[in-house]
């Protein structure tokens, strides 16, 4: 006769058993964040750990084996864990799947070893397979959890029909599957493999990036440098990258950082080849996110003027006769850290690479300019309007256009920090501000899991092939790079202060791309509705259909309007505010 026990096991394992089946049909077909498959997992696992425990045995209860019980709540235990705390059960998850395949392969290929039967030689390929995909896997947490959530849930789907099979038929089939030829086996494994090695290849291809040139030289001041900003240490022409009929040049001068220490800054300078006598007509470039390592310069760049509105930039110079510098900013290229989004120090080095470009020989530039910027350097050519009359009161702005400006860091941090974009910009602000602002000790404040992926994205460029790779790398950090009790904290205050606010000396143009997935629309209109309150002269204009990169294409409306606006700025027109 059955105990009361036993009884109890036949109904329980039926409901765990649908309930496993229906919860491996959810985590197959619902499309779910890696937090969401580390819940679905752990959830899965303590049902499997439970199953365990109330599977039938076919000794009595005196003899039953303890190792199915202990096994059991391990999995119960584990399970609640990995369920209760998804943001650090993620990348732990991602981290064992990998662990576990590989070694999955060496146990696979010890055992073909040791047996050494006709089917060795298939093993050993596959498990060679195993091993490559559990290396490559490291480097693709998230991938490598969206492909666990499926076999994961085909496997639950599978305990649980097999729970309620052994319910319904008492004993297990004996018939014997008949064997696999050996060539079939061995093929299958020959396939994995070439599918694997193709995977590390092309993993190796991303995530190794562009080989760049590190700094030489050049950018290693001499020991006695004036502490006076806007110094010209030296100048070197650019052989790659120059527009036809202009010149280019590569510098290296003084400035601030922003407490007002000094520092040391390269950017560039393009001139039109023919030019005359007069005083030449100036553009202030502020450039877009590059990266924060040194090697990221644009000035290092094999295409050094191909930043932001560059086909804008080369009209005005080629066709116009105008002139533009561009600071690299502060750690890109020389000595950092880079004040990445730091709008205050990105406006010193701009307005000094501005006095510098001055000091140049055979060329006069106007003491006015205009200031362009996009994305990063859209926040940095608007703090460069703000604090232009105060920092270098010697140079007229005339006119702040910004595309797709940082204008609200905050914002921005907190409507991108779940998109493979914004992770990518986190990453770059946690690798720099750590060393910035120390008191805030971000390293110790990041996600469970973000870590690694920050280090990896802070040593990749955001140009060429380094941009795949930034931004894939981003895809693969499983978590927001900064938890909400960051944001809501004294890191959040500090991204707020680099909201620029004015008053601008100037007419300001901001342009928006209304497919904007980074800089999203909706931000960029309440930074704008507020600039407006306080009766500043904004002319904002939106673009359908264009996204944070194609707004400042050549093909975009806005460069003949942009070439228009800053012509009408030098010429002294009146602004065309629409607030």
């Amino acid at each position: 006769m059955q105990t009361e026990q036993q009884k109890f096991r036949g109904p329980a394992r039926v409901v765990l058993a649908a309930a496993a089946i229906g919860l491996g049909l959810i985590v197959i077909m619902t499309p779910l964040s890696p937090q969401g498959v580390a819940v679905a997992v752990g959830i899965g696992i303590a049902c499997s750990g439970i199953l365990l425990i109330v599977a039938p045995s076919t000794q009595n209860q005196t003899t039953r084996s303890v190792l199915p019980l202990v096994a059991g709540v391990m999995c119960m235990v584990l399970g609640a864990v990995v369920a209760l705390w998804p943001d650090a059960g993620a990348p732990w998850l991602a981290l064992l799947v990998a662990v576990a395949i590989i070694v999955f392969g060496i146990h696979t290929a010890t055992r073909a070893i040791r047996q050494r039967t006709d089917q060795s030689v298939a093993s050993l390929i596959s498990a060679f397979a195993a091993i490559l995909i559990g290396v490559v896997a490291f480097s693709w947490p998230v991938l490598t959890l969206s492909v666990f959530r499926v076999g994961f849930g085909g496997w639950l789907v599978f305990i649980g029909a097999q729970a309620l099979l052994q319910l319904i038929f008492a004993r297990r089939s004996t018939r014997r599957r008949p064997p696999t030829r050996g060539w079939i086996r061995t093929a299958a494994a020959s396939l994995a493999l070439v599918l694997a090695c193709g995977f590390a290849l092309g993993s190796a291809w991303i995530f190794g990036g562009a080989p760049l040139a590190a700094p030489g030289a050049f950018y290693t001041p001499p020991a006695d440098v004036s502490d006076t900003p806007g110094t010209l240490i030296r100048v070197e022409p650019l052989d790659s990258g120059v527009p036809a009929e202009a010149e280019g040049y590569r510098i290296l001068y003084t400035t601030t950082h922003a407490d007002g220490s000094p520092a040391i800054s390269s950017g560039t300078v393009l001139l039109p080849a023919r030019r005359g006598t007069d005083p030449l007509p100036l553009i202030s470039v502020a450039h877009g996110t590059t990266g924060v390592d040194p090697k990221c310069a644009p000035s290092l760049s094999a295409t050094p003027f191909s930043d932001g509105a560059a086909a804008a930039l080369e009209q005005m110079v080629v066709e116009h006769g105008w002139a533009a510098v561009t600071s690299d900013y502060i750690g890109l290229g020389t000595e950092g850290p880079h004040p990445y989004l730091v709008g205050d120090a990105e406006a010193r080095n701009v307005l000094d690479a501005t006095r510098a470009a001055h000091e140049l020989a055979d060329v006069t530039l106007a003491d006015r300019t205009v200031v362009w910027g996009h994305s990063q350097g859209g926040q940095g050519a608007l703090w460069t309007g703000q604090i232009a009359d105060a920092y270098a009161p010697e140079i007229t702005i005339e006119g702040i256009a910004a595309f797709a400006p940082a204008a609200d860091l905050y914002g921005l941090a907190d409507a991108d920090k779940n998109d493979a974009a914004g992770k990518t910009v986190s990453a770059y602000i946690a690798a720099t501000w750590n060393d910035l602002y120390p008191e805030l000790d971000l390293d110790e404040h990041l996600t469970a899991g973000s870590a690694v992926g920050v280090e990896r994205i802070s040593q990749l460029c955001f140009n060429g092939k380094d941009v795949l790779a930034a931004i894939i790398r981003g895809t693969q950090v499983t978590n927001q790079v900064f938890p909400d009790s960051t944001l809501a904290g004294e890191f959040g205050d500090m991204l707020k202060a680099q909201t620029p606010v004015g008053p601008f000396p100037a007419p300001v143009l901001v342009a928006q791309g209304l497919d904007d997935p980074l800089v999203k629309p909706q931000l960029q209109d309440r930074w704008v509705e507020a600039r407006c309150a306080e009766e500043e002269a904004i002319d904002y204009r939106t673009y359908a259909g264009f996204d944070h990169v194609s707004v400042v294409s050549k093909d975009s409306p806005l460069t003949p309007e942009l070439i228009d606006w800053t012509l009408a700025r030098w010429s002294g027109d009146a602004p065309t505010p629409n607030c």
